[in-house]
Order: structure tokens, then C-alpha cells, then sequence
């Protein structure tokens, strides 16, 4: 197992947003967490970063206890993050912003590493020079996700990465996910509130409601779920059964 959550607890202040999360992800799948504003899949995400802290439970990375190390040493160990709302470095270029993604890596992987990730953004190579501010909501994410990549990673977490993007962008976001898991062996975190694409793409996922997993099972079977397409599907005017159970 790549990555293992017990019983993980954690929130800001007095205020628990995490309330004893259980969750596998196996090298080469494709999970999923969708829920609506506030479920914590954010928290859940930057929790496995080491900010905010576990306040209890633990998470296992290739079998090692990781829950309080520092960030730096989690992103040294093969976990990446692109956050929600990107946070690129706005006056910083495209090139700079991909360098600094690269900063736990070798040096000697640097230029084989910006060829292949500018391989799967051509839209980056034609802007390296580029201040990373003046770009398209598109562009920015195509290089949050790439400089998260520079740092070879081997769980890629990824947190709305449509988020305010045109549905043709959405779709080649999807795709390039996709690519990556596929072709570059990259195993994939997805949270995402665009549940359609999101279920079509996971191998696996879950539901996550006021800060607990209340459904798992295949991205298939989620997405045939009548409790899940009338909550995240069909209006989401829904509120999903909190009991938790497996589809």
C-alpha cells in the first residue's frame, strides 16, 4: 500500500474540521474525494502536507509513520501538492515557477524533467518567459500542476484543479490527469466538486461529508449511485445520506 490513513484527526484552533478519516490509495490508482463546501477534503490534503497538524490518527507513506514530519521532508519522500486557487508564483516567470518545483531534486534531473513536463503543457514551452500572473486561468493551472510534477513525485495530490476554468479547459485538465497516471506511472489524490469528470477518471473514490468518509467504492459505481447523482449530479439541492456505507 502506498499511502495509509488511520483514524486521522485534525482542524484549526478548537474548531475539527477531520473526524477519524480511513483511506487506502495503492501505487498507480486514480482516488477521488468529492463533497460539497466545508466536507474537509482540503483539510484532508493539506493535513497529509503537515499544515494543519494531525491532532490524532496517523498516515503511512511506503509504510513509514510520515504524520509529523515537515512538509519539506513529506515532498522530499514523493508527495506533491497543487493546492486549490493554484498559488503560482504571480511575478515570478513560468521557468522560475517550474524551478521552483524542482528544488528538493537533484539538479541532474532538472532539464530531462522541464522537457517532459513541457512535453505534457505545450501551452508552458510557448510561455517559459512569461510572468506567471499574466496567464490564463488555464495556464495557471497547467503550471501548478507542472511544477508540482518538477519535484517527481510519486503521489501527486491535486485539490479543484477545475475550479473556474471553461469546460473545454476542464476537459483537457482531465485528460493531461489522465496522461500522467497513465503514461508517467504518477499515482493521483483528485479532490474535485465536478463530480462527473472526476468519478469518470477515479479507479476508486469517496464521498466526504462534515469532515467523514460516508460512501466509497469504484468511480463507476459513484457515478450510478442515486444518492450521489442527486447530490453532486442532477442540481445538488440534495442533501447526501450521511450514513456510511460502500456502493
Amino acid at each position: 500500500m502506498m499511502l495509509s490513513i488511520r483514524q486521522l484527526q485534525s482542524g484549526y484552533g478548537r474548531i475539527q474540521a477531520l473526524h477519524g478519516i480511513d483511506m487506502d490509495i495503492e501505487a498507480g490508482e486514480i482516488i477521488t474525494l468529492i463533497g460539497a463546501n466545508g466536507a474537509g477534503k482540503t483539510t484532508l490534503l493539506m493535513t497529509l502536507c503537515g499544515k494543519p497538524r494531525a491532532s490524532s490518527g496517523q498516515v503511512f507513506f511506503d509504510g513509514e509513520d510520515i504524520t509529523h514530519l515537515p512538509t519539506h521532508e513529506i515532498v522530499r519522500r514523493g508527495i506533491a501538492h497543487a493546492p486549490e486557487g493554484r498559488h503560482i508564483f504571480p511575478r515570478m516567470t513560468v521557468l522560475e515557477n517550474l524551478q521552483m518545483g524542482a528544488v528538493v531534486t537533484p539538479p541532474k534531473y532538472f532539464a530531462d524533467d522541464l522537457e517532459r513536463i513541457l512535453a505534457l503543457f505545450p501551452r508552458l514551452h510557448e510561455r517559459l518567459d512569461q510572468r506567471g500572473g499574466t496567464l490564463s486561468g488555464g495556464e495557471q493551472q497547467m503550471l501548478a500542476i507542472g511544477r508540482a510534477l518538477m519535484s517527481r513525485p510519486r503521489l501527486l495530490m491535486l485539490d479543484e484543479p477545475s475550479l473556474g476554468l471553461a469546460p473545454l479547459v476542464v476537459r483537457q485538465i482531465f485528460q493531461i490527469i489522465r496522461e500522467i497516471n497513465r503514461d508517467q506511472k504518477v499515482t493521483v489524490f483528485l479532490v474535485e466538486q465536478n463530480a462527473f469528470h472526476a468519478l469518470k477518471l477515479a479507479h476508486r473514490a469517496h464521498v466526504m461529508v462534515n469532515g467523514k468518509i460516508t460512501l466509497s467504492g469504484t468511480g463507476e459505481a459513484l457515478l450510478a449511485d442515486p444518492a450521489v447523482r442527486a447530490a453532486y449530479l442532477e442540481g445538488g439541492n440534495v442533501a447526501f445520506d450521511r450514513t456510511e456505507r460502500r456502493a
